[in-house]
């Protein structure tokens, strides 16, 4: 090709990216198109061929949204502006408390700067989307980064999954650097016709659409055929805005699309019956939602009322109610556990409920069941309840009167027949030797990550073993041979060989480990690690006695008496004498005695709350004790530090009730950002 024919080809490609980008926008994101598909599909081609003839692609071609090759791994990318989360508001009172506070805090602005003028007080409705948020950079008019919220100042690049989405402009009329937010999601309709011809449907749009930007092949993304919605602009150079309408219409003369919800209010009593009305029509949206948010519309009235540790005092997320709908009750089952402790399962006429299908929920125990009056209910109407991942519950009939056939109770095991025992509302099959899914149970319990931590042992790893190998319990896993693993399904000599390094190099678990890893009844993590702090060694803990159990903290009759009933059962004696002679050695790691005293955690008591970016839950833990912390699953008057991760719930609201009601004023609240710089 000569020069001037490779000019030429160039300024045909980039009239031919500005032709396209055109009609990307109105036919994806104003839902109005410009030209019929075959005529669209004749230009792109033209595109295509004209970029391969060249070899000139530029990183706003609209060819570069169908995923390039996979990718290594995110990059962490640090946001120009803060991403907050929004404080939520449960009812209608909330949004009431939550204007008075607003407008008290105004009221005492205005009396100490008299001079300064205010417009009245108006809020902005919009709805509150369930997907993944978006955070796109922009600088010159094009996209040159896309990232996750992740803790709020630190995210993941994930640009190559986000240019797959259509209505992400890769480039926009305005030319300054600006940070622009929305939310990416995976349309209901999508996922439906996605489902039909996936060898492996996806459960929900909510997990669809986050897997598929947080997976590392863009292909698998735009497999997805995700949009996004468009809400604010973060971050901005050489323009200024006054209320967040303007901001929305900004956003609209450069080609995001917007909602086409969005509402200027003048009172909350307005901004209620606007939710009122709308909540009846959410289910006829072809994308999630899951509740509304509203702020406050003037910019200069919000820098006024500025943020607490975690939230703008200027905006709050309504959340709609869990929803409840009705279905068939079609049959009761009941699953045995590895402790032996049969769950009643209630399988139900399938039904959606937020995009989720369910055809199962949890009805606890024997003791639930007749509390609900649902002895009598199988194929009657009840009402089933999920909120957020949260596991479906039953939770009652729709007519107590209305009878349906009996929940047969089961007096033997359903997996291995052995008569059961009842303990309370509990059924329990006492055959803990063959009974095979408690055998399993232990197994993969055994080898989790926060036990034995046995790499590449599986649910269905344990299942092999125990049903072609005789694998029953825990210290048989330490009897294991090559030759024995290499012949079975599956197995080949790498995986064999793999699973046997891994159970030499589980032997050297420090004690608090091997403890929960022992599944001792009414103990976990906590328990198991204040344990081992306190005995610092398993011969100590065994040899304990009831009163000495009872001075430990968080240890009650309950559990002491667990703890004791365990260790002088004969047959876990022998496990454990086993699981000694097989070379395991539960130490208790000194290394966590080496505590500062000074440090700003030491003697604190901790509890940790939603979900942490940058430092897994567990590990958060570790590093919190190693410190001298005491870190507790529930929040009380005796908390010192709740650090709230995303998405914190109950214990962070209970906290902010303990500070305000002076129950203890001292009670300090962390987002994830300030607990990292504290450690």
């Amino acid at each position: 090709m000569g020069k001037s024919d490779m000019e030429s080809a160039k300024e045909r490609i980039h009239q031919l990216i500005q032709l396209i980008d055109q009609y990307n926008y109105h036919y994806y994101t104003l839902d109005n198109p410009l030209v019929s598909d075959a005529e669209y599909d004749k230009i792109y081609d033209e595109l295509v061929r004209l970029e391969e003839e060249t070899g000139y692609i530029l990183p706003y071609s609209p060819t570069r949204r169908v995923g390039g090759q996979i990718l290594e791994g995110f990059i962490p990318h640090k946001h120009l502006s803060r991403l907050w989360s929004l404080d939520k508001a449960q009812s209608y009172e909330d949004l009431k408390q939550w204007e008075t506070r607003i407008k008290r805090l105004i009221h005492d602005y205005l009396r100490t700067h008299p001079e300064e003028m205010l417009p009245p007080l108006s809020y902005t409705l919009e709805q509150k989307f369930d997907g993944l948020t978006l955070n796109l950079t922009y600088e010159s008019g094009r996209l040159v980064q896309a990232a996750t919220r992740g803790n709020g100042l630190i995210g993941e690049g994930i640009l190559p999954q986000v240019k797959t989405i259509k209505t992400v402009p890769l480039q926009i009329p305005f030319q300054g650097k600006m940070e622009v937010q929305g939310e990416g999601f995976m349309p209901l309709s999508a996922l439906e016709k996605y489902n039909q011809e996936a060898e492996e449907p996806l459960k929900n749009a909510r997990n669809a659409a986050a897997g598929a930007l947080r997976n590392l092949d863009p292909k698998v993304t735009a497999s997805r055929r995700l949009d996004a919605f468009f809400y604010n602009i973060g971050y901005y150079e050489g323009i200024s805005f006054s209320t967040h309408q303007e901001v929305i219409q900004f956003l609209k003369e450069n080609h995001f699309k917007v909602n086409p919800f969005f509402k200027v209010l003048h009172s909350i009593e307005e901004v209620i019956e606007e939710i009122a009305s709308f909540s009846e029509q959410r289910n006829g949206l072809d994308y999630l939602i899951d509740g509304m948010v509203i702020k406050v519309n003037d910019l200069k009235t919000r820098g006024i009322l500025g943020y607490t540790e975690k939230f703008p005092r200027w905006a709050i997320a309504y959340k709609f109610a869990a929803e409840e709908i009705t279905t068939t009750l079609l049959d009761v089952t009941w699953e045995v556990g590895r402790t032996g402790k049969l769950t009643p399962v209630a399988l139900v006429e399938p039904v959606d409920i937020g995009g989720v299908t369910v055809q199962r929920c949890t009805l606890n125990n024997l003791g639930d069941i007749e509390r609900k009056k649902l002895t009598h209910a199988i194929g009657a109407d009840v009402y089933i309840r999920r909120s957020n991942d949260v596991i479906p519950e039953i939770l009652g009939k729709v007519e107590d009167e209305q009878k349906g056939r009996e929940i047969s109770v089961p007096t033997h095991c359903p997996s291995c027949g052995t008569e059961l025992i009842e303990k309370g509302a509990h059924l329990f099959c006492p055959n803990d030797g063959t009974c095979e899914p408690q055998v399993i149970g232990r197994l993969t319990h055994f080898s989790s990550r926060n036990a034995m931590d046995i790499e590449t042992f599986s649910k269905k790893t344990a299942e092999q073993l125990f049903r072609e190998l005789g694998v029953n319990d825990v210290a048989a896993l330490y009897q294991l041979q090559f030759d024995d693993l290499v012949k079975l399904e599956r197995f080949g000599p790498k995986k064999a060989q793999n699973l046997l390094d891994a159970l030499e190099k589980s032997k050297k678990r420090d004690l608090s480990s091997f403890l929960f890893a022992l599944g001792i009844p009414n103990t976990g993590i906590t328990t198991t690690k204040m344990l081992a702090d306190h005995f610092k060694s398993l011969d100590a803990l065994m040899k304990s006695s009831k009163e000495e159990l009872l001075s430990l903290p968080d240890v009650g009759e309950i559990v002491a008496n667990s703890i004791l009933s365990y260790f002088s059962n004969e047959k876990n004696q022998r496990l454990i004498q086993r699981l000694l002679d097989a070379g395991v050695k539960p130490e208790y790691d000194a290394a966590e005695e080496k505590i500062d005293g000074n440090h700003y955690f030491s003697g604190k008591t901790v509890v940790l709350t939603g979900t942490l970016q940058h430092m897994d839950r567990e590990d958060a833990k570790k590093k919190l004790e190693s410190l001298g912390a005491k870190v507790t699953g529930s929040v009380s008057k005796n908390t010192d530090i709740l650090i709230a991760g995303d998405k914190a719930g109950s214990k962070l609201k209970k906290a902010r009730d303990i500070i305000d009601s002076k129950q203890n004023p001292e009670l300090k609240i962390l987002n994830e950002e300030e607990f990292l710089s504290l450690l």
